[in-house]
């Protein structure tokens, strides 16, 4: 393989070198056929002086130019001849012989000759071959693979460094001892799995990890992304392929990680357009061979990571290739905290920062989300001129991340400040009323964002994985209490409850037909739904499987539901009408509700929801 690819190379620099010297020798042609001026005998020079055909003379030391006063019959009117001795030259005239003066060539002469046309020429070469192609190298070496290699000294990252991913890391931790110790590990006929699949949402930690196993492992590391595989060219993709495969088993024992997989392995014929031939599959399909042709006891690893395992092709993950897949999910609460104490000993800290606190306020983040939140906690306290980042600091930075950079200077006249205040109190105390739903940490009429003209800050207690029907159901009522209240006080509905109404009727629609929550329709999923990553554009949405009959009944069924949320909502906000006005008046004049602000509220939404409806009337 390698005697043939030098050969062509060697065939291709050949070709090349014939080209030049071919255009070369065009290039000098075009010179002389372009030139204006002809190239005559002396002898002929004498002639066309005594003739008189001649209007100008410019005198050489040893050539003469002549311009004449009719053009030859080629249209130039520029000769030139080279001087001969006028003694010598009578003796030829005297003699009726031809002559001519003839220039003594010197090497220096030849080689500019030859030189100054090879040397331009391959100026303008190598500058569009560098706009095209980066450079005369890469037109030769477009085969080869741009994995960039990383030894031992290089990998400086160890699974001390990665937190939060117990499980990947025990996983891992086999593969890191098998490339320490191949024969302890082989001694009972049991080889390293062929390739390891890092799955997981972004931000997981995917990378970290492959670069860990690296840094532990002490080996070679060749990383890559699938994209880099794909060009405009067909077979460059393959052609790397193997030249990736060819480097690890010469580097062996080794780690070859592929980033973002997807992009390299998609399922073929998945948009039902492509070929057979198409560069993308061609490439896949070596991929295919090569992880069915290396021989898993030299050392030699293949990880992947991708967070699309969806488009995946079927026979990339068969076993014999990709035969271990990890999942990289998003930490839980413990996780998060051994993240934060690995980002959080980088900077410094005020007496106050509790990691179980911030994890606590930070559900749902990854372990790249918890990274740029501490950089961001250490951006806001270095603005204020602090001494150490506070908890404060850490609760602005959430806020930022979740809601955005306030728009302080985003300014609303007096009626929608009114409505935006009255909209987000609604929202807050018809959370306080329900009993199982998550904590107000915070609400505000001071615009983030691209669009949010004030927000309601809810953090749950704790991790949660699973939700009853009622917990949904009190979720549509908070969604629906900025609706209801601005019904209550101004009889109007605004723009303002889209994305809330927008979210009631996703839970609802769920409910109806993935949950089989709704009694009247039965236990039964009603929705045929694309796989999530696999909704690609021009395919439009899967056909309804359920009958005319039955999507009347659920469409009545989720407008039913959202329609509950809402009586309920109006319900809560009615008996708590005098408490809801007082608190939007509070909140137009603060701004900003905090957590320690919201507590005497809560108490009084207790009592005024516990009340009978006709004292809560009263009050």
């Amino acid at each position: 393989m390698e005697k043939s690819d030098k050969a062509g190379e060697w065939g291709l620099g050949v070709g090349y070198l014939l080209l030049a010297v071919l255009a070369i020798l065009a290039f000098q042609q075009f010179l002389q056929t372009q030139s204006q001026t002809q190239v005559i005998p002396y002898s002929e020079f004498v002639d066309m002086l005594r003739d008189d055909r001649i209007a100008e003379v410019k005198v050489g030391e040893r050539v003469v130019e002549a311009t004449l006063k009719k053009p030859l019959p080629d249209g130039r009117k520029q000769v030139l001849a080279v001087r001969v001795d006028p003694r010598f030259a009578q003796e030829l005239d005297a003699a009726q012989v031809k002559y001519s003066g003839a220039v003594e060539n010197t090497w220096g002469t030849t080689l500019l000759y030859w030189l100054a046309p090879a040397v331009i020429f391959f100026f303008i070469w190598n500058f569009f071959a560098r706009r095209v192609g980066q450079g005369l190298g890469s037109i030769m070496s477009v085969g080869q693979s741009r994995a960039k290699i990383f030894m031992e000294k290089d990998v400086k990252v160890g699974f001390a460094d990665v937190a939060g991913v117990d499980e990947a890391k025990e996983e891992l931790q086999e593969i890191v001892a098998f490339l320490r110790d191949p024969a302890t590990w082989g001694r009972l006929g049991a080889h390293i799995p062929k390739g390891i699949l890092l799955v997981g949402p972004p931000g997981t930690g995917k990378t970290l990890l492959a670069r860990a196993v690296a840094g532990e492992a002490g080996v070679p590391f060749l990383s890559i992304t699938g994209s880099e595989f794909v060009e405009m060219f067909v077979g460059v993709g393959a052609a790397r392929v193997r030249d990736l495969f060819t480097q690890a088993r010469s580097m062996a024992p080794c780690i070859i990680f592929i980033d973002e997989l997807d992009a390299l392995g998609r399922a073929r014929g998945i948009s039902g357009l492509s070929g057979g031939h198409d560069e993308k599959e061609q490439t896949l399909n070596q991929l295919l061979a090569e992880l069915d042709g290396f021989d898993p006891t030299v050392g030699v690893v293949l990880l992947a990571a991708t967070n699309r395992p969806e488009v995946l092709d079927p026979a990339l993950l068969r076993a014999g290739r990709f035969d271990r897949q990890i999942s990289v999910d998003r930490p839980d609460k413990n996780g998060r905290v051994s993240i934060l104490g690995v980002h959080l000993g980088k900077i410094r800290l005020a007496a106050d920062v509790d990691p179980v606190r911030i994890a606590a306020l930070t559900p749902g983040f990854t372990g790249a989300d918890l990274a740029n939140l501490v950089n961001e906690a250490a951006t806001l306290a270095t603005r204020r001129k602090a001494q150490a980042v506070s908890i404060e600091d850490f609760t602005a930075a959430i806020e930022r991340v979740l809601a955005g950079p306030e728009k302080r200077k985003r300014l609303l006249n007096p009626r929608e400040r009114s409505i935006v205040a009255h909209h987000e109190m609604g929202h807050a105390i018809v959370a306080m009323a329900l009993p199982d739903i998550d904590v107000v940490r915070k609400v505000s009429i001071i615009p983030r964002g691209l669009g949010a003209l004030g927000y309601t800050m809810q953090m749950p207690a704790e991790d949660r994985y699973l939700m009853t029907r009622t917990e949904l159901l009190d979720r549509m009522t908070v969604l629906l209490g900025g609706r209801a209240a601005e019904m209550l006080v101004f009889q109007e509905a605004t723009t303002g409850a889209a994305d809330d109404l927008q979210r009631a009727t996703e839970i609802a629609r769920a409910m109806v037909t993935r949950y089989g929550m709704e009694p009247g329709l039965g236990q039964a999923a009603l929705a045929t739904e694309r796989p999530r990553y696999l909704d690609l554009q021009g395919l439009g949405p899967l056909p309804s499987e359920v009958s005319d009959e039955t999507g009347a009944r659920i469409d009545a069924a989720i407008r039913d539901l959202v329609e509950r949320a809402f009586d309920r909502a109006t319900k809560i906000l009615r008996r708590c009408a005098s408490l809801h006005r007082e608190a939007a008046q509070r909140l137009l004049d603060q701004e900003t509700f905090s957590e320690s602000d919201l507590l005497p509220l809560q108490a009084a939404v207790k009592e005024c929801v516990e009340r009978p409806p006709e004292d809560a009337a009263r009050g």
